[in-house]
């Protein structure tokens, strides 16, 4: 059956009228759907009442209050808020109206205020290559290439998704770099540079704010600085230095709270360099709310093989690490198993296996991460000519470890860096 009227989008007749009682109709629907009103009307950059269509034709944005007429534009607003953010592509084609509120990156402040939140995958498998994986649609999308110098193509390199921004960290000769993707321009542009050079850090994001802390700088040096970074302002601040410098350590948020585990640090300074840098065990939290740093001691064993002749401790990878309804988890590679921390006892308890086809060089080239209520586990079996990539999945809560197959990849099984935004 055919509907007696149809919905006016932008571009038609500013002058036309709507039917009697609209207003009311209008104010009910409001409150049926719990409409959310911007906190001040959304301007459409670079949009004008003369302003010509995508066609070239004068006169077709009439009206730059609303986007779909006869709802209006808080309305017409509520209604994306509730699509997928795989559709804001299509959306965003539809005209310039469309396409300015989506680059604005207004929709995906107030989805955060209602708590609508997707997170997809982001993966580099291949150097300078990058691919999306969206969970919910269980498909996979490729990121235009990184264009840079070769210094940087095989430098050490950090990924870090905060707000609707991918930071990648690496290195040209003996300064920092950082280049940033945009969901909202599906584009590659230089990021800010933090305010203290550092490579093979720990980082974590919360939102639209990220923390990155320890590292070492450009001649090796142990760092124990920490920054917090605001993709709204794009600007970096420097925070409270923790107890101890280290580098190779991994950041997490739980509670609101900024820990960083791990790592390794300052051994006896009187031996060779190579027996100068032992296993951090110990971990360290930062309350925003107070701005200070307390320590965790013995928060995160010393595994078999770390620190033993044939394992140095810079040879092992950062801790796996993820954070699932602020309960914390980690991937233990040697054994292929997975853990999860008691923090009132502070011990790990182990409550399952690693998929099988899940491989890593003393934990490198395996991504463990934490996908909205979703622990997932990146990475796939070692190939010589080429191979695949995995993504499992399990829902915590959800009955005993069992590993959901979300997807695969036909790619390099080495993941080199690996991300989760959520927008």
């Amino acid at each position: 059956m055919k509907s007696s009227k149809r919905l006016a989008f932008q571009g038609q007749n500013s002058k036309q009228k709507c039917p009697k009682g609209g207003n009311s109709k209008r104010k009910h629907l409001e409150e049926e759907t719990g409409v959310i009103k911007p906190s001040k009307p959304l301007a459409f950059q670079g949009q004008s009442m003369d302003q010509e269509d995508d066609q070239g034709h004068p006169g077709y944005y009439t009206d730059t209050s609303s986007l779909i007429l006869k709802l209006g534009q808080d309305l017409s607003i509520n209604c994306l808020l509730r699509c997928s953010r795989a559709d804001y592509g299509t959306v965003a084609s539809l005209n310039h109206s469309f396409r300015s509120l989506i680059r604005s990156g207004d929709l995906y402040k107030l989805r955060r205020q209602l708590g609508i939140v997707e997170h997809w995958v982001y993966v580099s498998s291949s150097l300078l290559e990058w691919k999306a994986f969206d969970p919910l649609r269980r498909r996979w999308m490729s990121l235009p290439k990184m264009i840079s110098n070769e210094c940087f193509l095989f430098s050490d390199k950090e990924s870090l998704a905060v707000g609707t921004e991918l930071l990648v960290f690496g290195k040209e000769i003996e300064s920092q770099v950082i280049y940033k993707y945009s969901i909202l321009t599906n584009t590659w542009s230089s990021g800010v540079r933090t305010n203290i050079p550092r490579w093979l850090f720990g980082s974590a994001s919360l939102g639209e704010i990220a923390i990155v802390a320890g590292g070492c700088d450009s001649k090796g040096n142990l760092l124990s600085s920490a920054e917090l970074y605001n993709s709204t302002t794009e600007s970096w601040l420097t925070l409270p230095r923790m107890h101890k410098p280290r580098k190779l350590c991994s950041g997490v948020f739980i509670d609101g709270k900024f820990y960083v585990i791990g790592g390794v640090g300052i051994g006896n300074p009187s031996a060779s360099d190579r027996a100068s840098l032992k296993v951090l065990t110990c971990g360290e939290v930062y309350d925003l709310r107070t701005g200070t740093w307390f320590e965790i001691p013995n928060m995160y064993p010393q595994c078999a093989r770390e620190g033993t002749n044939d394992s140095p401790a810079t040879a092992r990878a950062p801790p796996l690490l993820a954070v699932v309804k602020n309960e914390l988890y980690a991937a233990y590679c040697d054994e292929k198993e997975v853990w999860k921390y008691d923090k009132q006892r502070n011990v790990w308890i182990t409550i399952g296996r690693l998929p099988e086809q899940a491989t890593s060089m003393n934990g490198w080239g395996l991504a463990f991460r934490a996908c909205g209520n979703q622990l997932m586990v990146i990475g796939g079996p070692r190939a010589l000519n080429g191979g695949y990539i995995e993504i499992n999945a399990w829902e915590p809560g959800e009955g005993p470890l069992e590993w959901t197959l979300l997807g695969t990849k036909h790619s390099g099984s080495f993941v080199y860096n690996c991300a989760v935004m959520g927008c």
